[in-house]
């Protein structure tokens, strides 16, 4: 990974820090016109965020989960239309982090720290921080704080960002480094995100409602968050910390979601009862408390998610007697749902039993062939029953299909180590590297490529490109941070 994190004046977070002691003021909410494209063009952000992703990357812990991945793009995607962005080159990412916390960077940047979804008691509520994240996007709050920041202290936006970057691997961290930036200049940062904050408001209410959310899921989830702040003593979320909450926003946020058309929302969602129960798991303080809590939570309530979790606490703890227990306990409908399945591929992995993996795998992917999950899975199948070039092919369609997935990368390199391809090690760690923002890694990788033996012109030219790129991006991302 890379050592270091050195943010320069460009690059900005999109929201500041509560500034406490100064009243609430009203603000007329116009949309963004085009002003700002004169500051910074949308393809000028869309570049930087790229590249300030490849750091995220190097720097911050992914959570490597296709189930909860596929379930957040497909919530993603069922708002974007809805929304006003206009450049839809959006990436997700989802932070294996359990703090409150969720941010948009410049460029069509998402992320979503796992402890949001743990944090949310709908699927509404978790749908009301994208949309809001999707609404600072819309309404281009970078050029507008960039204008801002042209006018008064561009480093401290540097500082921001870096406590966007740092709090995405540590809270604490983060934290500190968002306090240690606020400053002097800490009354214009507020007024100024407060109208960013309310725009942001109103923008995403409208697209919840648009893709048929209840719009007052949005002020439910930031109130409840402000009656609990007490609970967080001198650490609040982060969340509370770059969105400033207060009773003036979530009064006028209630005002404005009763003003919408109703809204004919659709029943409540099993899909998001799973992906709570797999990052209630995930965040377990260890397989054996999961299991305990999961217990409970069925001896309770018999529901999809006490049973879904319990299963997945059984597999975590390795206890395959008691995982197939509980799926077999199953009604029908949850038995069937892909999510289900696809963690009995896990389980029967986590049991060494990579024969059966592999044929549910087969049978998942022939009913699923475009499931992210689905194709991963069945790859880590086939990997383990030894089948390397078949793995091999499934994920180099993954990595075609999902370029920026560091660790679809990885797995090939990984996988290729199995099968003796030196090059193809190598070439799938320069990926990696790039992805990474570990540029210099990734040279030293293409100078390990060319002391092989038996390359040929082709790989030659390969590999020469690769550095011209990798040169060209390190000197751009030098310039840019």
């Amino acid at each position: 990974m890379l050592k270091r994190i050195t943010i320069g004046s460009v690059l900005i977070s999109l929201l500041t820090a509560p500034f406490p002691g100064r009243a609430e003021e009203p603000f007329n909410l116009p949309l963004l016109n085009d002003g700002t494209s004169s500051v910074v063009s949308l393809e000028d952000e869309y570049r930087l965020g790229r590249n300030w992703a490849r750091i995220l990357r190097g720097q911050a812990p992914i959570l490597d989960d296709p189930i909860t991945y596929q379930y957040l793009e497909d919530l993603l995607w069922r708002l974007l239309p809805h929304s006003q962005v206009q450049d839809r080159r959006l990436e997700l990412f989802l932070l294996a982090n359990p703090s409150f916390n969720a941010f948009a960077v410049p460029g069509g940047v998402i992320g979503v720290h796992g402890g949001l979804i743990m944090a949310a008691e709908s699927e509404g509520e978790l749908a009301s921080v994208i949309a809001h994240e999707l609404a600072h996007l819309s309404q281009r709050h970078y050029a507008q704080r960039l204008e801002e920041e042209r006018r008064n202290r561009p480093l401290m936006l540097a500082g921001m960002l870096a406590g966007i970057l740092v709090s995405a691997a540590d809270t604490r961290g983060g934290m500190a480094v968002i306090s240690s930036t606020m400053g002097a200049s800490a009354h214009n940062q507020l007024a100024f995100s407060r109208r960013n904050e309310q725009e942001a408001d109103r923008v995403g209410m409208q697209t919840l409602a648009s893709a048929r959310f209840d719009p007052h899921t949005m002020p439910q989830m930031f109130g409840r968050l402000q009656r609990n702040y007490q609970f967080y003593g001198q650490r609040p979320p982060e969340f509370l910390l770059t969105h400033p909450v207060t009773e003036s926003r979530i009064a006028d946020s209630l005002n404005r979601a009763s003003q919408l058309p109703p809204v004919t929302t659709p029943p409540p969602s099993i899909e998001f009862s799973l992906i709570k129960a797999r990052m209630d798991v995930h965040f377990a303080a260890s397989p054996g408390s999961a299991l305990e809590h999961f217990q409970n939570a069925f001896d309770r309530t018999p529901n999809a998610y006490s049973r879904y979790g319990l299963m997945l606490a059984a597999i975590a703890s390795r206890d395959s007697t008691l995982a197939l227990r509980t799926y077999e306990q199953m009604p029908l409908t949850l038995r069937q749902h892909p999510y289900v399945e696809f963690s009995r591929i896990d389980g029967l992995l986590n049991a060494e039993q990579p024969a059966e993996a592999l044929t549910l795998a087969r049978t998942l992917l022939a009913l699923y062939p475009d499931s992210r999950p689905a194709r991963t899975l069945h790859a880590r199948a086939l990997r383990s029953n030894g089948q390397l070039k078949p793995a091999l092919r499934e994920y180099k369609s993954l990595a075609r299909d999902f370029p920026t997935d560091a660790e679809l990368w990885f797995q090939i390199a990984e996988t290729e180590g199995l099968a003796g391809n030196t090059l193809g090690v190598h070439e799938a760690r320069i990926e990696y590297f790039m992805l990474t923002a570990q540029l210099d890694l990734a040279l030293k990788q293409i100078t390990y490529a060319r002391r092989g033996t038996g390359l040929t012109a082709s790989d030659t030219a390969r590999l020469d490109q690769r550095e011209q790129e990798a040169l060209a991006l390190r000197k751009e991302m030098k310039e840019q941070f």
